[in-house]
């Protein structure tokens, strides 16, 4: 599968304690998306997404927005290699 990529990004603003981590898991297993979601101490959000690279690059853009109650003032992201993430998950 030489066209999977993987992105791992980090979402700040108003991101946690608004459904972020289950909206992400939620959209990430309607596009068959693999990784894994989770809220850092510093207040951003953290998330890994493996898969297709036209649909790992939907989810980094669904990222700017978010859940409904989110207020994201900014997402950053950097691309490599698979490392073979099965199935996406809430991680603590």
């Amino acid at each position: 599968m030489a066209d999977r990529t993987r992105a791992h990004v980090f979402v700040s603003g108003n991101v946690q304690g608004v459904y972020y981590r289950a909206n992400t898991r939620d959209t990430a297993e309607k596009r068959d998306i693999d990784g894994w979601v989770r809220n850092l101490s510093d207040g951003r959000v953290e998330a890994v997404f493996e898969g297709p690279e036209s649909t790992v690059e939907e989810m980094v853009e669904w990222c700017h927005t978010g859940s409904p109650a989110a207020d994201v003032d900014d997402v950053s992201v950097e691309y490599d290699s698979p490392e073979g993430e099965d199935g996406f998950r809430i991680r603590r």
